[in-house]
């Protein structure tokens, strides 16, 4: 059986917190604000970029007057920002084998041009046959409208939304679909308190997952 699997993209399939962590300081030390730590951004990251520049500013005790300026400067930085990004050990690999038997796609919070822009500097783009952003034109997560467009555009099968965190959580949950949480990334709460119907420690073992899941349908 065949299946419609969409992904988050940060922190589920890239590490890229420690790019995100260099433009936002970049961006901060223009108006002359402590940088903030690798740990914070891992924090403040998952719904889009104008909550996280409002987690920062709220961190830093920065005026809202900053908060345009400080989107207008992070945005310019962002499709830049893929050198320090890395996947998680196992992503290329799982993708492949998947990508034989299912169609793939990415429904993030992470804005779309960035998106593409890191999935091209990883060779990893040719996997994903549609992808939505956070400035798509419906909502951002845990809003499941975007999820459930990217599921349209894949066709017809078992739905499967694989992510890390929370928010991913949440709009799985209703959206209504199966929810393969990754655990190694920057989810806030421990693995028991957020709501999955299967964990995943380690890419190597998505496909018997999905396998998994596909017998249950």
């Amino acid at each position: 059986m065949n299946a419609r699997i969409i992904f988050d993209l940060d922190g589920t399939l890239i590490d890229s917190a420690p790019d995100i962590q260099n433009i936002a300081n970049a961006s901060l030390a223009k108006i002359d604000v402590e940088p903030i730590t690798l740990e914070e951004t891992h924090s403040f990251i998952g719904e889009g970029i104008q909550n996280f520049i409002e987690r920062v500013r709220k961190a830093r005790d920065v005026s809202d007057k900053y908060q345009k300026p400080l989107l207008e400067d992070m945005t310019t930085r962002y499709e830049t920002a893929v050198e320090l990004t890395v996947m998680y050990p196992g992503v290329p690999e799982a993708l492949t084998i998947l990508a034989q038997s299912h169609r793939l796609g990415i429904c993030t919070n992470k804005l779309h041009r960035p998106c593409i822009a890191v999935l091209k500097h990883l060779k990893i783009d040719q996997f994903f046959q549609t992808v939505w952003g956070g400035d798509n034109p419906l909502a951002r997560k845990p809003n499941p409208a975007p999820l459930q467009a990217a599921f349209e555009d894949l066709g017809t099968g078992l739905r499967i939304f694989i992510g890390d965190s929370e928010i991913d959580a949440e709009t799985a949950q209703r959206a209504q679909v199966p929810f393969i949480l990754f655990t190694q990334g920057y989810r806030r709460k421990p693995i028991d308190q957020i709501p999955h119907d299967v964990a995943l420690d380690v890419f190597a073992d998505l496909d018997a997952k999905i396998k998994v899941l596909l017998t249950q349908s």
